[in-house]
This record gives structure tokens, C-alpha cells and sequence, in this order.
């Protein structure tokens, strides 16, 4: 006899539909399986015949044909194996129904039946409600699939419940749909963080226009603990944007369970060490990267310099872009990549160049040599730039009456509302996002503004994408003054960010 059911296939972020087709025939014992399986479907021969058999189920001695379609497309992963395993019971009439093409079917097998939490399960549940099929996922995956309105979902937990739902011996439980609630990320608080005004203030810019941002300071003055802070002043993400991020984090199998979506923005701080393809995206299968992961949310990288310097050289095209694009023999995979990039830096390889409390040990070729472990052109691209001194110790034993993460936020949000409102429909989401025309449009400097910043690029050897960011900073902090036109206050402030080094 022949079963047909639905699973689903991913590469990169994008689901397919795969149709299993199962033959049960006469013939010597065996399973056979076709339609592109890499090793990982392969081995489900074996975890769907052990499940069977503890589940209480007759495992057949016939000829098995399992075949995977569409056949170009490269089959990975475990997540087919309950399709595989309904299938071998609906050919051998163990399940009575016969009619499966409304239905979507997920989940890896334990060997004694159970069904072990899928990655994957929301951009796969947003397939299924854009094809109209009832959708079967593990009870742990319920919750990541219950944020997908208007789709039918059934949890199930074994191999021998989903039997008896499909058989009409019992309903099956559905996730319990809870509205989307976005939350303060848990993370740094701005007003534990004694003095550094300039610093804060270049954080609450980089918040409210999602620029770029450079800390250079010596060991201890407190650029991690700030830019660990940056997500707490950031908005809150809407359901769509929570959506866009967690499908990259799903694929990875990383939304905690309890959570199901992430309502609040990623923060990712990869170590030193990590290879191109873990920050950028890549492998045989391609998968999403840090900067991916980063997605709407903040990437830092901490000590900058001691990564690898062609790993941070494939971070520009992202940083321009907004995407990863990897390409394949079976295909190109696209992965969203728009992040803010928060990076900290010492001035020289001993930390204290400058230094009014300690000397410096290294010589003048050894600071040039440290400092050009990051390339010119990443730099450029880096918006903010800002010396980050010492706090005196009067002002770390003082009452410190600062801000706090939620004022701040308060102004920030502000801030990006007035973007929303002026970009509307338009591709921008941000000010950062400005390109071309539209940077032209909404960037447009009052006289003084213009003329500073025309002996600016004179005197500071601007280059045309300095130019550019400078106008896209001093737009942000006008909408931070609540100011309608960029004038010569805003330029020059954004001009004070670009002091540290070449501009």
C-alpha cells in the first residue's frame, strides 16, 4: 500500500514543502529511502523502526520505499522522521485514516516513540498557514508555533499518541495562544554606571538612529559593562519584527521553550576566536551567523583588535546591506543581517596610551601597528567614535543621581517614532538606513550646518562616506531635540564623534 504526508525541508531560513511518500510491498526486508536524504534522514531508518516497535506497533517484513519529493532538493535533518514513521503505519493499515494532504507533520523520534522538540517550527508554522494545512508539532515546540495566527496546530507527544489522534481515538491538545508581549532584555542598567557622559550620550545616539559604535578607553573604564547596557534603551520590537527575528533564532533550535518568541532585542557578544563562517554565516549546510543572530538587535565585539583580521573584513558588506547572502551548489540562502555593531577597543596593545594615571610601555610603530589591526575602511563605517577616560575616584564613591535605562529609552523611542512618522512606507526604518535620494531629502542641513560641514571634510579629510554618516548622526540627534531641521549644533556634535584617529 502507498501513504502520502506533508513534512518540510529548510535552507537557510526558508522552508519548502516535502511530500513522503511511503510504499509498503512484497518483497525481501528492507528500507530503502530516495529524494536527496543527507546522512541525518538516512539514519531515520533506524530510529523510526525502534520507535514503532516500543511503541506497541507491528514493524513490517516487507520491501519499504520512502521517497522524498521534490527530489532536487537536499533533504536535512531530523524533524521527518514522525512523517516517515505515520506514513509506514498508514500503508500497513495501522492508521485508518487515508487522507493526509490538509496536514503538515514534524518531529524527530526517540527510540521508545517519544517526539523531541523540532527546530525550525515557526518558519515551518508559517508556511503551513500560507499553504492552509493543520499543522503536527511536538508539545515542546507549541508555544514558538502558537504565535502564528490563523493556523490549526496539534501537539502531540509520542509516536503512539499521534496514532490515535489521526485515528479519532482521542482530540489532541492545542497550544494555549498567548498574546505578544515584548520585554525589557535582561542585561546592563545605565544608571549603575558611575560618570562617562559623552559615552552614554553617543549610546542613547546610536539607539535612537542605530548607528555604529567604536569605544576606545583603557582596561576597566567601562566600555563592556556600557555596551551590554545598549539593549535596555533600545525599543521595544513590534509582533512583526519579534516574528523576523526569532525565524533566524528557530532554525538554530535557540528560542527558549518557555518563551516561544523573542520579545526583545538579540544581543550577541561572540569571543575573539570565532571563525568567518560562525560570524558571517556559511558551512556545507548553510546557516545563519552572529551577525544574523544579531538581527534587530546589537552585535559586540569586545577587544576588536584581537580578532582575526579577515573575519572582520567580511562584516562590511554586511554592515552596508542588511543581508548575508551564501551561495551554494544547491542554491543562494539569504539571511537578514541589520544590526547595530558596538565594538571596544583599547588605544595600544598595553591599554594605557594617553594615559594621565599610567605610563604607556608600547612604542610609537607598536601603537600604529595595534590600531591598524582595524582597516580603514571598517572603521568608516563605524558612525560613532568616542574616547572612553578613566572615572575619577571622587565620582565613582559620589551619589550619582544618572539616568536610568528607562528615561533614556523613553527619549530614544521618541526618537524612532519621529522616524516611523517621516519614513512611512519607505524601506528606512531608521536613520542609519538612509540612502541615496533619501538621504538627500530627509538629511538636508540648514545653512550653518551645511557650511561647517564643508570645512569639515576639508579640514578632517572626510571621505564621501563620512560625509554621509555625519548627516545621518546630526539627523538623529535633531530627532532627539524633538527639531524638525538639521542645524550647526547637530553637525557639530556629530562631528565630535569622529575625533579619535583617521575620520
Amino acid at each position: 500500500m502507498l501513504a502520502r504526508l506533508r513534512s518540510a525541508a529548510l535552507f537557510g531560513v526558508d522552508p519548502s514543502l516535502v511530500h513522503v511518500e511511503v510504499d509498503v510491498s512484497l518483497g525481501l526486508p528492507a528500507f530503502n529511502m530516495v529524494g536527496l536524504p543527507d546522512s541525518s534522514v538516512r539514519e531515520s531508518r533506524d530510529r523510526v523502526r525502534s520507535a514503532i516497535e516500543n511503541s506497541g506497533f507491528e514493524f513490517p517484513a516487507n520491501r519499504i520505499t520512502i521517497n522524498l519529493a521534490p527530489a532536487d532538493v537536499r533533504k536535512r535533518g531530523t524533524s521527518f522522521d514522525l512523517a516517515i514513521a505515520v506514513g509506514v503505519l498508514a500503508a500497513t493499515g495501522v492508521v485508518t485514516r487515508r487522507e493526509f494532504d490538509g496536514l503538515l507533520l514534524l518531529g524527530e523520534l526517540s527510540l521508545d516513540g517519544r517526539i523531541q522538540p523540532a527546530r525550525g517550527v515557526l518558519p515551518v508554522a508559517l508556511a503551513a498557514r500560507r499553504n492552509k494545512l493543520v499543522l503536527y508539532v511536538p508539545e515542546t515546540s507549541g508555544r514558538e508555533a502558537a504565535f502564528v495566527p490563523d493556523l490549526e496546530i496539534h501537539l502531540v507527544s509520542s509516536l503512539a499518541d499521534t496514532v490515535a489522534v489521526l485515528n479519532a481515538q482521542r482530540e489532541a491538545p492545542t497550544p494555549v495562544r498567548t498574546p505578544f508581549e515584548a520585554r525589557r532584555p535582561d542585561g546592563g542598567e545605565l544608571a549603575d554606571i558611575k560618570g562617562q557622559r559623552t559615552a552614554k550620550r553617543a549610546l542613547e545616539i546610536a539607539a535612537a538612529g542605530r548607528h555604529n559604535l567604536l569605544f576606545v578607553g583603557p582596561p576597566g573604564a567601562g566600555k563592556t559593562m556600557m555596551a551590554r547596557s545598549l539593549p535596555g534603551i533600545l525599543p521595544a520590537p513590534g509582533f512583526d519584527e519579534a516574528v523576523e527575528t526569532t525565524v533566524i533564532h528557530s532554525v538554530l533550535g535557540l528560542v527558549p521553550p518557555r518563551e516561544g518568541i523573542l520579545g526583545h532585542p538579540p544581543f550577541r557578544a561572540p569571543h575573539h576566536t570565532i571563525s568567518d563562517a560562525a560570524l558571517i554565516g556559511g558551512g556545507r549546510e548553510p546557516r545563519p551567523g552572529e551577525v544574523s543572530l544579531a538581527h534587530n538587535g546589537v552585535l559586540f565585539l569586545d577587544e576588536i583588535p584581537e580578532f582575526d583580521r579577515s573575519t572582520l573584513e567580511v562584516l562590511r558588506q554586511p554592515m552596508e546591506d542588511g543581508m548575508v547572502r551564501i551561495a551554494r551548489a544547491a542554491g543562494v540562502a539569504t539571511f537578514p543581517a541589520s544590526f547595530l555593531l558596538v565594538a571596544a577597543m583599547n588605544p595600544c596593545a598595553c591599554g594605557y596610551a594617553g594615559s594621565a594615571v599610567r605610563t604607556c610601555r608600547c612604542t610609537p610603530l607598536q601603537i600604529i601597528r595595534y590600531r591598524g589591526r582595524l582597516s580603514g575602511p571598517l572603521r568608516d563605517r563605524f558612525d560613532l567614535t568616542v574616547q572612553v577616560r578613566p572615572v575619577p575616584a571622587a565620582v565613582l564613591t559620589a551619589p550619582d543621581a544618572a539616568e536610568t535605562s528607562h528615561d533614556v529609552g523613553a527619549r530614544v523611542a521618541a526618537a524612532r517614532a519621529r522616524q516611523r512618522r517621516r519614513y512611512g512606507a519607505q524601506p528606512s526604518r531608521t536613520n542609519a538606513d538612509l540612502r541615496g535620494a533619501r538621504l538627500s531629502r530627509h538629511c538636508a542641513l540648514e545653512a550653518d550646518g551645511r557650511r561647517l560641514l564643508q570645512r569639515a571634510v576639508t579640514r578632517l579629510g572626510l571621505s564621501a562616506r563620512g560625509y554621509d554618516r555625519v548627516r545621518r548622526v546630526a539627523r538623529t540627534i535633531a530627532d532627539l531635540a524633538g527639531e524638525s531641521s538639521v542645524g550647526a549644533p547637530h553637525v557639530a556634535e556629530a562631528l565630535g564623534y569622529r575625533a579619535w584617529g583617521d575620520t
